[in-house]
């Protein structure tokens, strides 16, 4: 008879003439990922029950919380005595992860195939002071989408290169009665402003920091709030977007709402989905605009990656996991929300197939990706500079008041 031995898979062995149990032992892993952009929670638990079948010593129990959750949910676990094996984790957060020993240094585990297949650019996420704490996992920016058949409507031959003329396209859409508010972005107080904030800093060249300190205030990190606050007190940007994240962002477009939007490279996809989208077929994608004399196109890092946790008792077990979901073969598979980190990947015509202008947009945007600062102090800085954007939109302040008070409020 076979018995339970705690938490073990029994299987048998035909030995002697008898079949005896045999058991394998069972690892259960953690794992913490988010439930909105990039990959689908659908696409997640398909690439790990993919793992699991070939791994069947390993279970993997999966938990998706909003990214507005991530962050905390993976630090406050770690004082609790049980929390996470693997967790997602921003291009934001590995100088504070780090600092705080909240995952573990992998660099030993980075073979010279992982470093000469992944793009250059996609190690960024990963990295801090030399040392890696993961595998890049998902890279990502932010397009400008664009309504075909509206601009084709307003007899607008391409969509615009600069911000300034986006705003003009905005406004010939507006007066032709196609749309009362053309233009959508997500704009709450939230790590989404950060992130259009940041695509706008990129494109007017400004500075974060400089020498460690503030810089954001001036200069480019100053021209973007003004932009922002103009469109806004304009009438061209939907009024509303001061609350929307990236998927009220995506309903509003599929729903035909939006001629222009912000976003992440998971809407091309989704908007092109007829069974979701009233826009399917009309989508256009290309890199986030520049401004004249200084940029060509804007881009924001928002690229994540996976790493282990330093209370993680599975750590050889969590980076079999991690190398799996990481893998090449996984990521060309699932290339339709996420694009992958492996430079090959986009010469391969199941990965580029139905998403050509995608990927022609990603070719520019990804290789202009922008940073957000990398501090151990982010999250106080990031917090600063949402209420500043917020103060700023709702007109309780000056960008110019507002970036100097979120300066002060930085830690930096």
């Amino acid at each position: 008879m076979l018995k339970s031995i705690g938490k073990t898979l029994l299987g048998a062995v035909f030995v002697g003439g008898l079949f005896v149990p045999h058991a394998f032992a069972e690892t259960t892993l953690n794992a913490l990922f988010m439930a909105q952009a990039a990959y689908s929670e659908a696409d997640v638990r398909s690439m790990t029950e993919a793992f699991t079948k070939a791994n069947p010593d390993i279970k993997v129990n999966l938990e998706f919380v909003p990214y507005e959750g991530l962050h905390d949910k993976t630090v406050l676990a770690q004082g609790s005595g049980g929390g996470y094996d693997v967790v997602l984790f921003d291009v934001i957060w590995p100088a504070e992860y780090a600092t705080n020993k909240v995952l573990v240094d992998v660099s030993s585990k980075i073979t010279d195939d992982m470093k000469k297949g992944v793009l250059p650019g996609a190690w960024t996420t990963v990295q801090y002071d030399g040392k890696y704490y993961g595998m890049p996992w998902i890279l990502d920016t932010k397009y400008l989408f664009y309504n075909k058949e509206i601009l084709e409507k307003a007899g607008i031959k391409a969509p615009p290169k600069t911000w300034e003329e986006l705003g003009q396209q905005a406004k010939i859409i507006q007066e032709k009665g196609l749309l009362k508010t053309p233009v959508a972005w997500s704009w709450s107080q939230a790590e989404a402003a950060v992130c259009d904030y940041t695509t706008l800093v990129s494109a007017y060249g400004g500075d974060f920091l400089k020498d460690g300190k503030p810089d954001f205030q001036n200069g480019g990190g100053l021209s973007a709030l003004k932009y922002m606050v103009d469109s806004y007190k304009s009438g061209l940007t939907n009024p509303n977007s001061k609350e929307f994240l990236e998927e009220d962002v995506r309903k509003v477009f599929e729903n035909g709402d939006a001629a222009f939007a912000l976003n992440w490279t998971y809407m091309y996809n989704m908007a092109n989905d007829p069974k979701d989208s009233k826009v399917a077929g009309k989508v256009g994608v290309v890199p986030a605009p520049g401004v004249a004399g200084t940029s060509e196109v804007s881009a924001v890092n928002g690229s994540m990656g996976l790493g282990i946790t330093a209370v993680s008792k599975h750590q050889d077990e969590a980076w079999k996991y991690i190398e799996f979901m990481t893998s090449q073969a996984t990521q060309n598979q699932y290339a339709k929300l996420s694009l992958p980190i492996w430079a090959s990947s986009y010469d391969d015509p199941a990965v580029t197939k139905g998403q050509e202008e995608l990927i022609a947009a990603a070719k520019l945007g990804l290789a202009a990706m922008y940073p957000r600062p990398t501090t151990p102090k982010y999250q106080q800085l990031s917090t600063a500079l949402q209420q500043a954007i917020q103060e700023s939109l709702l007109g309780q302040t000056t960008p110019e008041d507002a970036l100097k008070t979120a300066a002060q409020n930085s830690g930096l």
